[in-house]
């Protein structure tokens, strides 16, 4: 959909939540392509009419560039022509420029033990955790962004589960991973530090995995501000609609990364809604190893894959057991407010040493370390990217799938 379309859609947001009437639109949009069948019923089950009108809208502006012109048709053939026409009207407006503030002398307040100040606007009441850093004398100065950033107030900020598998049974066939308690002791500790509550799980199968993201997708989160999920073990492709990728439980039995997210979504998890929820997956993403390709540069060569190196692949198997598979391409989660970061790219295999850990979580630990009191999120993990891909013979290149709305800044 195109960017026009999309700011109409939000501007008559309001105005089609509260006169929109749902229940005409189900067949027809299901017959133009917008939504399949289980999308329909993932919205139908968001609650009342006006939650519904409202998750409907979200989800329309991840459609096609066709989407806008087959809602409004759909919207005219239902007797809903006055709000085809308000979307066409909203669509032919010019954005209005927003409006800069009333700049006045700013007001300095130098942060304890560190080396910068926050500078904000005398006139403005919003608060925000980092911004842009400015040089002034010795001195570093951040310029606050109101409304750029999730706002990170809470003490602790939020869950953090860690899911770590080591040992896998006999008739799996899977490896025990060594060095990944290494990883999980150093994710333990650098959540905790950044103001997490950390529950760890070890050795689980993968119907224990699913009860304890169950668990904590069915808590109360409306006093805290994020949610984390860590998974350490060995991964898989799997069918997907968004989310590539599956881990396995120590039963040899695959859980889709998609119905991973599909549990903390905004009609799963309503006390999340609007909230940051970010998933860390340390699994191979396939067989495929990557022998990388040449460049114009001499950077020294790490030894090639052996002795202590090992890797997180598995085959692509279809499951025998029909209870999880069938789940990975049930629905498309609300993509709002979600970071899924993958160890490695969808196919490809991830690197894990015996003594020191993967190099993905070993990477992830430091640059948190170094610069979660500065950067955002994104910002990080491209370098972590870019850490881990000059690493070794074989190449190995983490990725996310970013669905944030806003800036991402860890409370430090």
């Amino acid at each position: 959909m195109e960017e026009q379309q999309r700011r109409a859609l939000r501007r008559g947001r309001a105005r089609l939540v509260a006169a929109l009437r749902v229940e005409p639109l189900w067949d027809p949009l299901e017959q133009r392509g917008l939504f399949t069948r289980p999308m329909l019923e993932e919205l139908q089950s968001a609650g009342s009419r006006g939650e519904q009108a409202r998750q409907l809208i979200i989800d329309l502006e991840t459609r096609g560039k066709q989407a806008f012109p087959a809602f409004l048709s759909i919207l005219r053939d239902t007797g809903q022509g006055n709000l085809a026409e308000m979307l066409i009207q909203e669509c032919e407006s010019r954005p209005v420029p927003p409006q800069l503030p009333d700049l006045r002398p700013v007001e300095l307040e130098l942060r304890e033990e560190k080396q910068w100040c926050g500078v904000f606007l005398a006139n403005s009441s919003m608060g925000v955790a980092a911004g842009i850093p400015l040089t002034v004398g010795k001195r570093s100065l951040i310029v606050m962004c109101p409304c750029q950033d999730y706002e990170m107030k809470a003490d602790p900020c939020g869950h953090c589960l860690i899911l770590n598998n080591v040992n896998f049974s006999s008739e799996s066939g899977l490896s025990t991973r060594e060095g990944s308690d290494i990883d999980c002791e150093k994710l333990e500790r650098r959540f905790k530090a950044l103001r997490f509550t950390v529950l760890t799980r070890r050795d689980l199968k993968a119907q224990e995995m699913v009860l304890e993201l169950l668990k904590l997708s069915r808590q109360d989160h409306s006093a805290l501000d994020c949610c984390i999920v860590v998974i350490l073990s060995h991964g898989c492709q799997t069918s997907h609609i968004q989310f590539p990728g599956g881990v396995y439980g120590t039963d040899g039995k695959p859980i889709p990364i998609e119905k991973i997210v599909n549990y903390f979504n905004g009609s799963s998890c309503p006390s999340l809604r609007g909230k940051p929820k970010l998933f860390f997956i340390q699994a191979c993403g396939g067989e495929q190893r990557d022998q990388g390709f040449l460049v114009d540069c001499d950077s020294p060569e790490e030894e090639a894959p052996g002795g202590s190196l090992e890797s997180d692949a598995t085959p692509f198997r279809v499951s025998s057991d029909s209870v999880d598979e069938p789940d990975a391409i049930a629905s498309l989660p609300t993509p709002s407010d979600i970071l899924v970061s993958y160890s490695t790219f969808p196919g490809f295999v991830s690197w894990r040493e015996k003594l020191s850990g993967s190099w993905y979580v070993e990477t992830l630990d430091s640059v948190l370390e170094q610069y979660a009191h500065l950067e955002d999120l994104l910002s990080m993990l491209v370098r972590v990217a870019h850490a881990v891909s000059a690493k070794g013979r074989y190449k190995q290149i983490p990725g996310c799938f970013n669905f944030l709305r806003k800036k991402f800044f860890f409370m430090c």
